[in-house]
């Protein structure tokens, strides 16, 4: 497209954009970011000095003062801020015009000299910033001696804006036609003109013209993925049921998924307690190495460089590892998370793949006979009124008959029964010795006496008394 078609394009749909925004906004073009204030004029007349982009109704592009503007390349109209994609190009379009009439180029006085433009781009933007795209068109002998203005861009993810080198080229009626301008453009600018880019520009709309550059949007982004398998059975999965002992195969995917090429990706794995690592497993796979090259056993330490990936590029890591013995293990439900990281220069990411392990619990009793968790290992009972406390600690109703006893309570039954009746014998042969013995005193005094048989015959009536009233 010559720079005829390029501003008649302009002329009949950009300007239309402007003015029907205006209207629906309730605002003039003049809101827009553009500076500095200046004076104004129309495209009929043209100023009585040299001055730049200063023109409010022109023919090709409106309002001249909002000269800088952007799109997706070769598509639509452009606008004034652009919601950018990764992996998209985009053009940044800067009108220049030197709006001295044309009746003053004749004697020198309307020819501006050293025009320039500078042009700057954000080289990142993140979510919820709006980045500045913007150019400053400048003169020595200009009034003012500079003019800018800028259009926006934004984005729902971090991206990178990356000038396409030798993308900056002149559109115009004259000589520079297509002629790209150095990189210089983004610093301290580049030099413009009409017969040659010399900096020398006659006044009036037939010397104007336009400068577009390209840039192209990258999103650094990787994904990372873990996984483990029976070993050399290659099931991949997030989790598996393991066995003390088992061996099994861990898989870590890398995949380069940005629009940026990630140089000297690092990949590290952090080994669980009660998994072994097997020394001399791992392997890498991409693109150089199908069938897999052995790497060093700093996987599990520092990591290993995978190498560099462009967009879209991956490598896959696989290793092995054991399941600890029993004793390494708890009883009971073990899981054992393993985490694998890949680090970039775009940042780190990690993933994690389990394996899980059923240890099985020795017995233990609480009580005879009852293994150690069961409900009924809790503290004995304290018995009510009629309960008594079985073997198992709990607390039962009492019947009718004895209850059963064990050996113990057996044993203490038949001492408690022989001690009640050796204290009835002891005490009856206690009594019946007593009144022997007293019968013996009374026997000998009356042996002594003359008068024997009478006596005994008194002691004899009375003891009868005496056992009449004691028993």
């Amino acid at each position: 497209m010559n720079y005829l078609e390029l501003t008649k394009k302009i002329n009949t749909r950009v300007a239309a954009v402007l003015v029907i925004s205006a209207a629906v906004v309730g605002v003039s073009t003049q809101a827009l970011a553009w500076g500095p204030e200046r004076p104004t004029t129309s495209g009929e007349t043209g100023a009585d000095f040299i001055t730049f982009n200063s023109i409010t109704d022109n023919k090709k592009v409106g309002d001249e003062r909002n000269f800088v503007r952007i799109r997706e390349a070769g598509a639509g109209e452009y606008i004034n801020e652009a919601k950018l994609q990764p992996g998209k190009q985009y053009e940044v379009m800067t009108y220049y015009h030197n709006n001295a009439k044309t009746s003053l180029n004749a004697s020198g006085v309307g020819i501006a000299k050293d025009v320039s433009v500078r042009t700057k781009m954000p080289s990142v933007v993140k979510p919820g910033e709006r980045g500045n795209v913007s150019s400053i068109i400048s003169a020595s002998n200009a009034a003012p001696k500079e003019v800018w203005d800028e259009a926006y861009v934004t984005s729902d993810t971090d991206v990178a804006l990356k000038y396409i080198a030798g993308s900056a080229k002149v559109t115009s009626n004259g000589p520079v036609n297509g002629q790209i301008l150095p990189d210089s453009l983004f610093s301290t600018g580049a030099l413009l003109g009409y017969d040659s880019l010399n900096g020398v520009l006659p006044g009036c709309a037939e010397y104007s013209g336009f400068v577009i550059y390209k840039f192209r949007v990258d999103a650094p982004n990787f994904d990372v993925q873990k996984q483990v398998s029976p070993t050399g059975q290659k099931q991949w999965q997030e989790s598996y049921a393991a066995k003390p002992g088992e061996k099994v195969d861990y898989k870590i995917t890398y995949t380069n998924t940005g629009t940026t090429a990630q140089n000297d990706v690092n990949i590290k794995d952090a080994m669980p307690k009660g998994m072994l690592y097997q020394p001399g497993s791992t392997k890498v796979y991409n693109t150089a190495n199908p069938s897999g090259r052995g790497v060093s056993d700093n996987i599990v330490t520092s990591g290993i460089n995978i190498g560099n990936y462009a967009a879209g590029g991956n490598a896959v890591v696989t290793y092995s590892a054991t399941v600890a013995n029993p004793n390494d293990l708890v009883c009971g439900a073990n899981t054992l998370p393993n985490t694998a990281s890949a680090i970039t220069s775009g940042g780190a990411k990690s993933d994690t793949a389990n394996v899980t392990v059923a240890v099985a619990c020795a017995a233990e009793e609480c009580k005879p006979g009852v293994p150690k968790g069961d409900a009924r290992c809790t503290e004995a009972c304290v018995p009510t009124e009629g309960q008594v406390v079985d073997a198992n600690g709990n607390c039962v109703a009492t019947s009718g008959s004895l209850p059963t006893t064990g050996p113990a309570e057996t044993i203490l039954t038949i001492i408690g029964i022989g001690a009640l009746t050796a204290g009835g014998a002891y005490w009856y042969r206690s009594r019946q010795n007593l009144k022997k013995a007293l019968a013996g005193v009374n026997l000998e005094h009356e042996e002594k006496a003359h008068d024997a048989p009478k006596l005994l015959k008194a002691r004899t009536d009375t003891h009868k008394e005496d056992d009449k009233t004691n028993f």
